[in-house]
């Protein structure tokens, strides 16, 4: 179930990710919110993810500090995307179902900031590809850019 659905959903990132032009990766809506650059890197990690928490128990972001990856282009972005996709596609493939039962920690430190199953934090990592696909949406409808489909057509595709 889980391959079905990341297979699912690289589908419509896809759709998404392609659409970012290429002079807009510095461009945010907001003094607050990620530029263009980062957010579009940080949806085409996630899939990775999916192998990261299968081969760790744990993430710890203060032993670990965030480095986003630079994107320049969209090709550059559309090639992270497919890379990551197929590293977590490969390991969930491998996975066993105890496997996905063990439990996986992130954390600051010594804060806990969650503990699940392996398997709760592949389906919260598609919960994110979701989450800030959703924003990337806003984002290029405020740049007059044509909004693919999701779950059905959307309003520039009727």
């Amino acid at each position: 179930m889980l391959l079905k659905e990341m297979e699912q959903e690289a589908q419509t990132t896809r759709k998404m990710l392609q659409r970012v032009p290429d002079d807009k990766l510095s461009w945010k809506p907001h003094e607050k919110s990620m530029n263009m650059e980062r957010l579009v890197a940080h949806i085409a990690e996630l899939p990775g993810w999916v192998s990261m928490a299968l081969n760790t128990s744990e993430l710890d972001f203060a032993s670990n500090p965030y480095e986003p990856k630079p994107i320049s282009n969209n090709q550059d972005l559309m090639q992270y995307f497919e890379n990551t996709l197929a590293e977590g596609r490969a390991r969930l493939e491998k996975a066993t179902e105890e496997e996905l039962m063990l439990p996986w920690t992130l954390r600051n430190g010594e804060q806990i900031l969650t503990e699940r199953s392996k398997a709760e934090v592949i389906r919260m990592t598609y919960s994110q590809i979701v989450h800030h696909r959703a924003q990337l949406g806003v984002n290029l409808r405020l740049l007059n850019v044509a909004i693919p489909g999701s779950y059905g057509p959307s309003a520039d595709e009727q």
